[in-house]
């Protein structure tokens, strides 16, 4: 499949912000289950930004900028073929090994709720069928949240409130593996949805910022699980960023100064690029 994505993200300030730090992580990487054909990143102010890797190999954008700013929108784009490889994960940038992640962090911390429940779900069988047992359970027994707050919370808060975003979603599930000695790790990126031709000109596609979870399985590698839709990721997937939570891959996390409020005005758009309303842009 071939999907074009834009992710526009602005910031207003009440007042102008006097400094600003922002890491972006918003670029995908070729796999085997995706080809990047173009992708750019793009800023409305001059502001300085430097391009690197992380720990994990993920794209980062660091922008930065000293003098009072009202607004700033960043604005990533570009078009991306991906593959249906039901849910193994090849070609991807490893830089650790796979028992790395089982590390405990603060956003997905096994407490007994989350171990009782991997235990109960996902206890038995090989490692493939435990990780089966547990996306069935959460899928089924957790509530998914249609308008989430940007609030990030753990995995046991989450978990008790019995509903929360793919976000959370993937952090409880990540913890559950571990939970069962199987590295689990969050992966961010897109998902595609829709495409029954609702009468507007995308053809009914709609695109929005995403999380699932990847975990590793001897003989087989990574294979990504994602239990807010109750399957492993497929074509509509776009892969972006992947780290031990959350917070290493957020898309976007950072910090300024100053007396102002700060507003995010969010849009994602995408079409599917083999409908007839694409390809008459091309």
């Amino acid at each position: 499949m071939r999907i074009r994505l834009q992710h526009r993200t602005a910031y207003i300030f009440d007042h102008p912000a006097i400094s600003i730090i922002q890491v972006l992580r918003l670029t995908p990487r070729n796999s085997q289950g995706q080809h990047v054909r173009n992708w750019r990143v793009d800023l409305d102010q001059d502001v300085q930004m430097l391009s690197n890797e992380d720990a994990f190999g993920n794209i980062v954008h660091n922008l930065s900028f000293s003098r009072p700013l009202d607004d700033l929108a960043v604005t990533v784009q570009g078009e991306i073929e991906t593959h249906n490889t039901h849910g193994i994960v090849r070609g991807s940038n490893e830089r650790f090994p796979a028992g790395l992640f089982l590390r405990e962090t603060s956003l997905t911390q096994p407490v007994p709720a989350i171990r009782k429940f991997a235990y109960d779900k996902g206890g038995k069988g090989e490692v493939l069928d435990k990780l089966h047992g547990l996306l069935d359970a959460l899928h089924e027994e957790m509530e998914l949240d249609p308008k989430p707050t940007g609030a990030v919370l753990t995995a046991g808060m989450a978990f008790s409130g019995g509903r929360g975003t793919p976000k959370d979603f993937a952090h409880i599930f990540i913890t559950g593996a571990r939970s069962l000695d199987i590295p689990a790790r969050y992966v961010a990126g897109y998902l595609l949805t829709g495409g029954q031709g609702d009468g507007d000109q995308s053809g009914g596609w709609r695109a929005a910022s995403h999380a699932w979870a990847e975990a590793y399985v001897d003989n087989l590698g990574w294979i990504g699980f994602d239990p807010a839709i109750g399957a492993s990721p497929e074509e509509c997937h776009v892969r972006v960023s992947m780290a031990l939570d959350y917070l290493g891959a957020a898309p976007l996390r950072g910090t300024y100064h100053g007396t102002s409020e700060e507003r995010l005005d969010v849009a994602v758009l995408a079409d599917h690029a083999d409908h007839p309303a694409f390809q008459h842009q091309q």
